[in-house]
């Protein structure tokens, strides 16, 4: 099995971005074109450095020539861990000192993969998004699980679609087993704050009981621009939880889109072959978890970094 780690690098272009409201793009056309771009680029630099001048040896552009450059001409391979494309951590992804900084994580679990990996995939994210911005912690983890999403029109009811197309509800069990792993993250003062996606009040209910690290955070997605229910706003504040609101997808990054990405054809990366006369690894993509970082300058309110990693496990 080869585990994909997908990047986008910093996709705040032309400098620090100043912070607005919420555009209606969702998060995964963002994430999916940010991926693409950064394939993009990185490919083009890998033949400028092969043929100079940005020229293949047929005389054609980068631009214009449909072949791939070889895989270990712009990804990075370590042990069974391939890089797309490759990353220079070595980098920071911060100009200024730590302290200027507000550091927020958004996490997404992924459908169809077994709750007992999601320790293993939140450490991973973590040492990551560390690794690429120099830092020792972040101040805000938010974790999104797969199969819940907030309706407010139905809040009080509060049941959500299945994945699999049966009606149920995520298994708080489930949720307060991947809740330690943050719970010990915050206890190593990796994470200073905890918060949760798509957290309706009854839920919210049924589950702070089982919390050390109550979360901070509840982001809902409310559709259209609506009002956010009176009960979950009053409950909110009786518990000390922070509404917020954001213009994420659950499942952002299904199976096909990731094959599609790294595809053989001129819009992919063609890191996956197509058919058994073509180059590239073969296998069955399996996304695990994405994970969007943002990093924003305190004192001036500005978005300095922000960026994406995404695991995939190839199986052949």
């Amino acid at each position: 099995m080869t585990k994909l780690v997908l990047s986008t690098s910093n996709i705040v272009n032309g400098g620090p971005s100043i912070i607005r409201r919420p555009t209606v793009e969702k998060s995964n056309t963002e994430l999916t074109n940010s991926l693409r771009t950064n394939v993009t680029v990185s490919q083009q630099a890998s033949t400028v450095t092969i043929n100079g001048e940005g020229n293949t040896t047929n005389g054609t552009s980068a631009a214009e020539n449909r072949h791939h450059p070889p895989l270990s001409s712009w990804t990075a391979r370590e042990d069974d861990t391939l890089y797309v494309p490759s990353i220079d951590f070595s980098v920071s992804g911060l100009a200024e000192e730590r302290s200027q900084y507000d550091i927020t994580v958004k996490l997404f679990y992924l459908p169809n993969v077994p709750t007992s990996r999601r320790c293993e995939h939140t450490e991973e994210a973590i040492s990551l998004v560390l690794k690429e911005l120099h830092v020792t912690s972040i101040d805000l983890l938010i974790v999104s699980f797969p199969g819940i999403s907030f309706d407010a029109d139905d809040e009080g009811e509060e049941m959500e679609e299945d994945l699999d197309g049966t009606r149920g509800t995520e298994q708080i069990d489930s949720i307060t087993e991947t809740w330690r792993t943050l719970e010990a993250l915050h206890a190593k003062g990796t994470i200073a704050q905890l918060g949760l996606a798509e957290f309706g009040s009854e839920r919210l209910q049924r589950f702070l009981p089982r919390t050390k690290i109550r979360p901070s955070v509840d982001q809902i997605n409310v559709r259209d621009c609506c009002v956010v229910p009176k009960s979950l706003i009053l409950y909110a504040k009786q518990e000390r939880i922070e509404l917020l609101t954001h213009n994420d997808c659950t499942d952002i990054l299904p199976r096909g889109t990731v094959r599609e990405l790294l595809g053989p054809s001129p819009t992919g990366a063609g890191v996956l072959a197509g058919s058994e006369s073509e180059d590239g690894l073969r296998g069955d993509v399996e996304p695990q978890w994405v994970v969007k970082y943002t990093a924003v300058v305190t004192n001036r309110g500005v978005i300095e970094n922000k960026g994406y990693f995404a695991v995939a496990d190839l199986k052949s």
